[in-house]
């Protein structure tokens, strides 16, 4: 059987970083988390993927989702609308035509 470690025992083996870091990691998948009753414990297993990739992840990063601007915003006010529209409050102008 593999032995396991505890967040804080993982976090010392890795030279000392944080256990918010190894907790960060695992809600990543960076690390995978083997529970025991109610405790996290990590496989040496999974600390050796972490060392061999010298702390990158093996995890392809999330894709930058593109920012759509709300209507309204950053624009100048049209004609006949007396009121501005700024990121919190949007106020929609009507414009006649004639």
């Amino acid at each position: 059987m593999e032995n396991l470690l505890s967040v804080t025992e993982a976090a010392r083996r890795l030279g000392g970083i944080s256990k918010w870091t190894i907790h960060a990691w695992l809600s990543q998948g960076r690390l995978q988390r083997t529970k025991v009753g109610g405790r996290t414990m990590i496989r040496e297993s999974e600390l050796a993927k972490v060392i061999e990739d010298g702390g990158k992840s093996p995890v392809p990063r999330r894709t930058q989702a593109s920012y759509v601007k709300p209507e309204g915003v950053g624009q100048k006010p049209e004609t006949g609308c007396n009121k501005a529209s700024n990121a919190r409050k949007t106020v929609k102008c009507t414009v006649s035509n004639g």
